[in-house]
C-alpha cells in the first residue's frame, strides 16, 4: 500500500478530489497518511480532520532558516514512512533537501499546460489572469514530478480545457480545476501508486501494466 503525503496551503480541492477518489475506489493500493500545510488555518487541514487524515502545520516561518525547515519537512515525511508526495496548492518554495530525498517521488498539479504559463510567478488565479490577456483559446492542467526548477519535472499527465469567451479569471480556475485537475491528479497517483510510472532520460514513460509494458 502506497503511503502518501499531500502538501497544500489553502482550500485543499484537489486533495478533496484525491480522498473522493481514494473512497470510491478510483486510487488502488494507496493511503493517504498525512496532509501537511503551511498555514495553520488552511481549510485543507479541515478536511483531512472529516476523513481521519493525519494533519500538521509545518511553517517556514517557525525555522530560523530553509535548511531547518526542510529538514523538519523529511523528518516528518519520513516519520510517517510517506512514499509519494503531492503538492496540491502548496504555495512554498521547497527546499532542497525536501527534492533530493524525494527525486521522482515527489508530484505537483498545475494549472496551466506546461510549458505555457508557468515558471515563477505563475501560480493561483494569476495563470488563468495571464491566460485570458494573452487571448490563448485553450489551457489546462499538468501533473509533473518535482525537481529544483520551478514548474520544469517531467511531465506525467495533461488535460486541455477550453478557454470561453465571457470567462473570468475565477470562472476559468473552476472550469480547469473541475475537467483537469481533479481528474488528471488522482490519475497520476493511481499510476504511481501501481507501478505504472518510470523516469527514463528525464521524461515519464507509462506502462500498460502493472511493472510491465
Amino acid at each position: 500500500m502506497l503511503k502518501l503525503a499531500v502538501m497544500v496551503s489553502g482550500g485543499g480541492t484537489n486533495l478533496q478530489a484525491l480522498i473522493d477518489a481514494i473512497e470510491a475506489g478510483n486510487i488502488t493500493n494507496a493511503e493517504i497518511v498525512s496532509v501537511i500545510s503551511n498555514k495553520k488555518d488552511a481549510y485543507a487541514l479541515e478536511r483531512a480532520k472529516n476523513h481521519g487524515i493525519k494533519s500538521e502545520c509545518i511553517s517556514p516561518k517557525a525555522y530560523e532558516n530553509r535548511e531547518a525547515f526542510g529538514r523538519a519537512l523529511v523528518e516528518a515525511l519520513e516519520h510517517d514512512q510517506v512514499d509519494l508526495v503531492v503538492l496540491a496548492g502548496y504555495l512554498v518554495i521547497l527546499p532542497e533537501v525536501l527534492i533530493q530525498a524525494y527525486k521522482n517521488r515527489m508530484i505537483n498539479i498545475h494549472p496551466s499546460l506546461i510549458p505555457s504559463f508557468c515558471g515563477v510567478g505563475y501560480y493561483g488565479l494569476k495563470v488563468h489572469e495571464h491566460v485570458l490577456a494573452r487571448g490563448v483559446r485553450v489551457t489546462g492542467a499538468t501533473v509533473h514530478f518535482v525537481d529544483e526548477g520551478t514548474d520544469t519535472g517531467p511531465i506525467i499527465l495533461q488535460k486541455a480545457v477550453e478557454v470561453k469567451q465571457d470567462d473570468t479569471p475565477e470562472i476559468l480556475q473552476r472550469r480547469v480545476m473541475e475537467e483537469a485537475e481533479w481528474n488528471i491528479l488522482p490519475q497520476a497517483v493511481d499510476l504511481f501508486a501501481n507501478g505504472r510510472i518510470s523516469v527514463i532520460d528525464g521524461k515519464v514513460r507509462i506502462l500498460d501494466g502493472a511493472g510491465a509494458d
